[in-house]
């Protein structure tokens, strides 16, 4: 192309862009391929321009390259015969192959004035048997400065050619539609009912009505073809320096522009990841909070029911020393041992097994309520996996790496709660509980040191279940009715410390166990949290970078258009 002092200015700044780009890319972590199309958008400036022959298999490319060059340069056939690019450029020797680095890409020199500057490009059919065909054509694609777009007057415009056609417009590219074989159409009204059908279908994809040539390959070669003539100088003004020089530097922008748009994809999908993910943390948290609430709750409950036991237990024994102690049982009295046992049997009864079970079921309630939640927190963690993808972006390695380091917090916490550690602990305060305050229940009911009745000292052991301590020494029988009633209020007394004591156990258990399970979620999760803030800031960096380079873009793409 003709590098004039504004063509060398606009190179200058879109090398720049392209480097700045294809840097952003990198940073970013973009997948390979994308990488590679970046770097080579910066070769294309540096290459021969390159017009691009695509189309279905049996759309007739090869005849109509061999009929625009007006010689058999390559072969034809009803078969896939082109099993290759080939890049025809002008060269002294006819037919001479030049090697390349691609096993796939062919390099054809011929003696033909009209490819000097230029270098025309064969490619397979794109809906060819060989899968290959059409992977070589479009990774060719992004390479193209100019596409003829052929399609046949027989099939025009299928549907895989416009697939084809909307890569090339995502890409960017200038098309020319080219209908072959309007030999076929015997009329006029025919052949404009074609023209509109494929102007129609390529208006449709491309979003803009390109040039439209319906020709005849076969005809061209026999003698002349009005169509072909009227392409040749469409080409001809496409091809001409200036017009060379704008679609030379508009062919990698528009790379430049498919790429920037997938990255910005990604960065929004990213987003919308963490927005939902943030979402979710805060729903933990907010369901954190209400399991805490309703593990309070429920404690209030197993609580009620203690109490109930102790209030149960303290009506029998209100019983029991209205019973016994009272003149007519003055026998019964001075046998210490026997009102032992009548207290243990009557009153106490199966109190410290009642509570015991009580404790059990309040423990296994709290674990299995605890399990549960972390449990739903791991599934969540699971959940929250990214699928599995061929190529990940570093954010999803990054992400899988911290969501699999909390899975094993989580695992790790299910391990230690099905070792009932809660449960020992629980069970080792409350017995503890129970030898210190319940020692003196019902005891210390002094009845008189003359007649020689005491009810001494009593021990409730939880994991025995054994009462001991109720001992009778003298009875006198004028204060008895005095000693009945501190005996009660003793009772009462020792019953509300019992029962304030209990409560102020296990919820104290419970508060801990709470503030440990809430630690444990805060230390799994708190990685994460940072990780979402970080990348958060990471991503609002990355989108302010992009529409940089996206006003970058679309600066240098007007200046382009302006080239006069």
């Amino acid at each position: 192309m003709l590098v004039t002092p504004p063509v060398q200015h606009l190179l200058s700044r879109e090398r720049t862009l392209l480097g700045d780009l294809q840097a952003f890319l990198e940073g970013r972590g973009a997948p390979p391929e994308v990488i590679e199309h970046a770097r080579q958008a910066v070769r294309t400036l540096d290459e021969a321009f390159l017009l691009v022959v695509v189309g279905e298999f049996n759309a007739g490319k090869s005849s109509f390259v061999n009929a625009l060059l007006g010689a058999a340069v390559l072969p034809e056939g009803v078969t896939p015969t082109t099993d290759r690019i080939y890049v025809l450029v002008h060269g002294d020797t006819p037919g001479q192959l030049e090697p390349t680095s691609d096993p796939f890409v062919s390099r054809l020199t011929y003696p033909l004035p009209s490819l000097e500057g230029v270098a025309l490009v064969d490619t397979p059919g794109t809906n060819a048997i060989i899968r290959q065909h059409q992977a070589l054509t479009e990774g060719f694609l992004p390479r193209a400065d100019l596409v003829l777009f052929l399609t046949s007057a027989d099939r025009p415009f299928t549907e895989s050619e416009r697939q084809f056609l909307a890569l090339a417009a995502r890409w960017g590219r200038s098309v020319v539609m080219v209908v072959n074989k309007a030999d076929l159409l015997e009329t006029g009204e025919q052949r404009e009912q074609v023209r509109q059908f494929v102007e129609t279908g390529a208006r449709g994809v491309l979003g803009l009505n390109p040039p439209v040539f319906l020709i005849s390959a076969r005809a061209e070669q026999r003698g002349g073809d009005a169509g072909f003539a009227a392409l040749r100088e469409a080409l001809k003004a496409r091809l001409s320096e200036t017009e060379r020089a704008r679609l030379k530097l508009s062919s990698p922008l528009g790379t430049a522009s498919e790429l920037l748009a997938g990255e910005e994809t990604r960065v929004r999908a990213a987003r919308e990841t963490l927005t939902e993910d943030v979402r979710i943390l805060a729903d933990l948290e907010a369901q954190r909070e209400h399991h805490r609430g309703t593990m309070l709750g429920e404690l209030d409950g197993q609580l009620n029911r203690v109490g109930r036991l102790l209030s149960e237990f303290e009506v029998r024994a209100d019983k029991f020393i209205d019973d016994k102690l009272r003149f007519g049982n003055l026998r019964g009295l001075m046998n210490s041992r026997e009102l032992e046992e009548q207290f243990r049997r009557e009153a106490v009864a199966e109190l410290p097994d009642a509570i015991d079970r009580q404790f059990g079921a309040m423990i296994d309630r709290f674990v299995e309520a605890n399990l549960h939640f972390w449990e739903d927190v791991q599934a969540f963690l699971l959940r929250r996996q990214p699928a599995q993808e061929v190529a990940r972006t570093r954010f999803s390695y990054d992400r899988a790496a911290l969501l699999e380091g909390i899975a094993g917090s989580a695992r790790e916490h299910l391990e230690l709660t099905t070792e009932h550690e809660l449960a020992r602990e629980l069970s080792q305060d409350a017995e503890d509980a129970m030898k210190g305050v319940i020692g003196g229940l019902a005891g210390g009911v002094g009845i008189g040191a003359g007649v020689g009745a005491l009810i001494g000292a009593s021990a409730l052991d939880f994991t025995g279940g054994i009462l001991a301590g109720l001992t009778l020494g003298s009875l006198g029988l004028i204060v008895l009715p005095n000693k009945r009633i501190q005996a009660h209020r003793q009772l009462r007394a020792r019953v509300a410390e019992l029962r304030e004591a209990l409560e102020r156990i296990v919820r104290r258990e419970y508060e801990r166990e709470q503030e440990r399970a809430d630690a444990r979620l805060h230390d799994a999760i708190s990685p994460y949290t940072r990780f979402t803030e970080q990348e958060q800031a990471r991503l609002q960096a990355a989108g302010v970078r992009a529409a940089e380079l996206r006003a970058r873009l679309e600066e240098v793409r007007a200046e382009v258009r302006a080239l006069g």
